[in-house]
């Protein structure tokens, strides 16, 4: 048996994007990006909760608090923006907050789709939010979107012995 996701958005589906306000003129471009990708694929807006955050560090103790207490999710959309500096701080930022994306999509089961952008410069995120690559706001709620809808078809077919 074959089972693959693909965008079409599970019914009664609501998603959440977890954006920090770092580097806004970056995430505020891969917010509507996303933003523009869910209704797009036939997500209403009242289907989606936008959380702003100060950083891309404080990005997973939000998700992990809305998967406790705000209800139940199909799938959520993390984005920010790292920039090298001069310090060890990209790293243990950039480096932290994926590894915690990850650890909350498994421990919770909710699809955390990492659209927090880990960059060299300033031109390398204005790239990827809108630029030459695209923007990856929008790659992340299509992620989200085709996650969501692989867990509710891999929920269909499991077994009820």
């Amino acid at each position: 048996m074959l089972i693959e996701g693909d965008i079409r958005t599970p019914q009664n589906a609501r998603f959440a994007i977890v954006a920090s306000r770092w580097n806004s003129k970056i995430t505020d471009a891969i917010v509507a990006g996303a933003r523009k990708a869910f209704l797009y694929n036939g997500v209403a807006e009242a289907q989606v909760d936008v959380l702003r955050v100060p950083g891309a560090w404080e990005i997973p103790q939000a998700i992990e608090l809305l998967t406790r207490t705000a209800g139940t999710y199909a799938a959520i959309v993390a984005l920010g923006c790292v920039v090298r500096g001069d310090t060890r701080h990209y790293e243990q930022v950039a480096d932290g907050t994926s590894d915690a994306l990850m650890r909350l999509s498994l421990d919770r089961g909710v699809p955390v789709a990492n659209g927090v952008l880990a960059v060299e410069t300033f031109e390398d995120a204005q790239a990827r939010a809108g630029g030459s690559h695209g923007n990856k706001g929008e790659e992340a709620a299509l992620v989200a979107i085709e996650m969501a809808n692989l867990a509710a078809r891999i929920g269909d077919n499991v077994r009820h012995d």
